[in-house]
């Protein structure tokens, strides 16, 4: 048993879908489906039990024996997120009770982490261990911030011993792809781009308040879905990794080059514009963001990461095109 928390959500239905694909039967996900469209996510899907997330604990200590793994994408992720102590407990005491059951059941835990935890990327993006290193990078949110606790609660228990039979956090950069359409304004920059796109409309993007970078040239290391789903169920076939690791392509690439990539997927002449920061972000902004993938690499993963324009194309035209764009 596959138990998949935040399995309704962007990350965690791929991830979903991927596990029925490779034959497992039985996926149990946890997440709530509200009242939008995200129940769309798991439409296609045939091997699943849903529960909310009020029963997780009962649930796992009443199929403890049938548990194998804990994929743990669940969390509230709206970097914008203000109420911090919503964000703690989701994002962190949620999280230690999962680290704590599967401490004491010797159960496989995944959990999902984030760049956000580097904050400006001063410190760089190495996704070092190391608890003196986790401590000390300062997060421009509180949903960065959340992350940052609990990887930080992870390396300490690890150091004192106390660990699950698999422990592996993902550090994710910035991941776009199919099924995040609930996701509203926490949608990858290609879906906010995408409905101007097909209709020949000129695109804005933000203008830079930083003197090294030009308006439109901020970058980010954008990620395929698909290559983050690769890397989870590598992590399922290898129980001897264990860490906290970046997921990433490993390249920083600007939103202008972004944006091209939509407007070449349809077809069509870049039309490109800019407009100004709301100021509300521009003290928090991340300029610069690109995963070292060295430690990834020398665990042994070894599939290449999707680019840029491959990935845009695949998210266009297999999917954002398409009547039905759920995965």
């Amino acid at each position: 048993m596959i138990v998949v928390t935040g399995g309704a959500g962007f990350i965690g239905s791929n991830i979903v879908a991927a596990l029925e694909q490779q034959n497992y039967t039985d996926i149990v996900v946890v997440d709530l489906l509200g009242s939008d469209d995200k129940w769309k996510n798991l439409a296609k899907r045939k091997f699943i039990t849903i529960i909310p997330p009020r029963d997780t604990f009962t649930f796992l200590e009443a199929n403890q024996d049938q548990i194998d793994a804990i994929i743990h994408m669940g969390a509230i992720s709206q970097t914008t997120e203000t109420g911090v102590d919503l964000i703690l407990r989701n994002n962190v005491d949620f999280s230690i009770k999962l680290w704590s059951f599967c401490c004491t059941h010797q159960k496989r835990l995944i959990y999902a982490s984030s760049a956000a935890t580097y904050g400006d990327g001063a410190l760089g993006f190495d996704d070092d261990n190391d608890l003196a290193a986790l401590n000390a990078l300062r997060p421009l949110n509180p949903y960065g911030w959340s992350k940052a606790l609990f990887d930080r609660k992870v390396a300490t228990d690890v150091a004192r011993g106390v660990r699950p039979k698999q422990y592996v956090g993902l550090k994710f950069f910035n991941v776009y792809g199919p099924n995040e359409y609930h996701k509203g304004e926490q949608q990858s920059v290609i879906a906010h781009l995408f409905p101007l796109v097909k209709n020949n409309k000129k695109v804005h993007l933000f203008k830079s308040y930083h003197p090294q970078y030009k308006d439109g040239q901020q970058q980010r290391d954008f990620v395929w879905v698909g290559d983050v789903v690769s890397v989870v169920c590598w992590l399922l076939e290898n129980v001897q990794v264990n860490g906290i690791f970046n997921v990433g392509s490993g390249e920083a690439r600007s939103f202008y080059d972004l944006a091209c990539a939509v407007w070449h997927a349809v077809n069509l002449k870049p039309k490109i514009g800019f407009k100004p920061m709301p100021e509300s972000l521009r003290d928090k902004y991340q300029y610069y963001t690109k995963a070292n993938l060295t430690r990834l690499r020398q665990a042994g993963f070894t599939k290449p990461t999707t680019s840029l324009e491959e990935g845009a194309r695949k998210y266009v035209q297999q999917f954002l095109m398409q009547s039905d764009p759920y995965l």
